[in-house]
């Protein structure tokens, strides 16, 4: 049997009336230890929710996926969305919830805040980021504001939610295209890696791989100093010393022989080549070798 999910304007509270404020704003500890700091699944349809975490942790969970919670996040949530939370009893910040006609942008219209907030996401506050701390302080900001009736009140709640909410999309979605690069940067990688196992015999230089990954040879080193801290050409020199130290311990040939095996027409440059890289000759670095294997 399909369990019923109830629909609040705030957790636990079903008045049937309209609701009678634009924004409430609470401390997470006020509601949540009522209910053993467990806020079972429900939504509220007509309420856009944001969520500062200040201190302690949790657990999240939109649409059935339970994610964690860490100190200094912000948690947005859209109307009509199946949300709970799980908390540690050390939870510090603010609910803040919000009738939704009221943002100045509406979840789901077709502006890039819009799509951002017609789905859930937990940022992380980066302290050492402007931004971040930026949102950090209007949250705090708006939950004071909030609990003094002062003048000029309601603008500058409008202001602090403002502010918070075109901030943390930015920081999120930053995020994410800095996720977006970083996994299209790991797949170069890994085929950078697959293309020299191939060919590194045949001594390709840098710009034949970033042809094959249809990038130019600058961007190509820019991704792989970023991803291991060396240049393609360095991926390559160590690709042929790692097989010349195989070839050196695990077989018999001479030197020139593996010279030869490894693409080198010149045995001599071979050994050249060698000790750049290895910092000894193949003969020396093979006799060490060998003597520490006991071969």
């Amino acid at each position: 049997m399909t369990r019923i999910v109830p629909t609040y304007e705030l957790y636990g509270e079903n008045t049937g009336r309209k609701p009678d404020f634009w924004l409430h704003c609470e401390t997470i500890p006020s509601r949540s230890s009522l209910h053993h700091w467990e806020i079972r699944p429900h939504r509220h349809d007509s309420f856009f929710q944001i969520l500062y975490i200040d201190s302690g942790s949790g657990e999240a969970m939109f649409s059935g996926a339970w994610r964690a919670i860490k100190a200094q996040s912000v948690i947005t949530i859209p109307p009509a969305l199946d949300h709970a939370f799980r908390f540690s009893k050390d939870i510090d910040g603010f609910v803040i919830t919000v009738l939704s006609s009221h943002l100045k942008t509406i979840p789901g219209d077709r502006s890039r805040l819009g799509e951002w907030m017609a789905s859930p996401h937990l940022t992380k506050l980066d302290m050492e980021n402007e931004d971040a701390r930026y949102v950090a302080a209007c949250l705090l900001r708006l939950g004071q504001e909030f609990s003094q009736r002062r003048s000029g009140r309601n603008d500058l709640l409008e202001s602090y939610l403002t502010s918070a909410l075109l901030l943390t999309a930015r920081l999120s979605c930053e995020r994410q295209e800095d996720q977006a690069a970083t996994d299209e940067n790991e797949r170069r990688m890994e085929l950078l890696h697959g293309l020299i196992q191939r060919h590194f015999k045949s001594h390709q230089p840098a710009a034949f791989y970033a042809k094959a990954l249809g990038i130019s040879p600058t961007h190509l080193n820019r991704i792989a100093r970023a991803t291991t801290g060396h240049g393609a050409h360095d991926l390559i020199a160590r690709k042929l010393v790692d097989e010349a130290k195989r070839e050196l311990v695990f077989t018999f040939g001479s030197v020139q022989e593996i010279a030869y095996r490894l693409g080198f027409s010149d045995p001599a440059y071979f050994s050249r080549f060698f000790l750049k890289q290895a910092g000894q000759t193949p003969r020396s670095w093979r006799m060490a070798e060998r003597a520490k294997l006991g071969v």
